[in-house]
């Protein structure tokens, strides 16, 4: 079975050239992977206005309540992963990868006008959904008292240019009672990302050979130094990434960050 998933996350990563024309089948084999798969527990965050909770859902997947609001992150893998969860009243989406913006999901748990927070690549593909902010690479908009910050998110090695190319994707920060929280999306250890600042909590991808190895990742979480880091997004073309040496290499270079590990998967 990891054999398989391994083939599923290399085949969805691939660039598109128009029509999404594999979504059915890739998706057709995620989801009965991920039926068995068990709810993952809920991370309570504090802040000083109210108190932040994280949902894993699956790989790139998770459902942050932030005060009032219950946002959606890259939903995918099926509605029946969302049943038991709220409504979102918002969607986050990082890019047009189906394991990050996947239609079939987003019409299991959204209307078409639940608002979306995502890249223009994405809207365009979602171009049925009527409330879509558009966020450019720097530009950011607020929902409330939550401010959301497009950052970017690519590959910088060149054989893997094409799987994620600058500009096209969006990293995100949220900023909330105090806390920022940073979700990489698929990205390698780009400047960007170095350059970060007093960052509370930190969702770190680290899967060969489309994002980075987790001794790049632990590179640069010795760069920005996140108070908490979660790896993410971690299963690659060949199974696994090893989460524990990323934990070890963290503890060696960056004392200060604490690394909390959480099956995914």
């Amino acid at each position: 079975m990891d054999q398989k998933l391994g083939e599923l996350m290399q085949s969805i990563q691939k660039p598109f050239p128009g029509k999404r024309t594999i979504t059915a089948l890739v998706l057709a084999f995620s989801l009965t992977y991920c039926a068995s798969v068990e709810p993952k527990p809920k991370i309570e965050i504090p802040s000083a206005k109210t108190s932040i909770q994280i949902q894993p859902i699956f790989h790139g997947s998770l459902v942050l309540t932030i005060g009032e609001k219950t946002i959606y992150v890259d939903p995918s893998w099926g509605g029946d992963k969302y049943k038991d969860l709220k409504k979102p009243d918002l969607i986050l989406i990082t890019d047009i990868h189906p394991d990050h913006m996947d239609l079939k999901t987003l019409g299991e748990i959204a209307t078409k006008e639940t608002p979306i927070i995502a890249p223009e690549a994405v809207a365009k593909e979602a171009k049925d959904y009527v409330n879509i902010t558009r966020l450019k690479n720097g530009q950011s908009t607020s929902v409330g008292d939550i401010n959301f910050s497009a950052i970017p998110m690519y590959n910088i090695t060149k054989e893997h240019l094409d799987k994620h190319t600058k500009g096209r994707g969006n990293g995100y920060l949220i900023k909330f009672g105090g806390k920022t929280i940073y979700i990489s999306g698929d990205t390698e250890d780009i400047k960007e990302m170095r350059a970060l600042k007093n960052i509370d909590i930190a969702f770190l991808c680290m899967n060969q050979p489309y994002t980075m190895s987790v001794e790049k990742a632990a590179d640069a979480v010795k760069d920005f130094k996140p108070k908490v880091v979660y790896p993410y997004h971690y299963r690659g073309k060949d199974g696994l990434s090893d989460t524990e040496k990323f934990k070890a290499l963290v503890k060696e270079s960056s004392p200060s960050t604490e690394v909390t590990l959480i099956n995914w998967y």
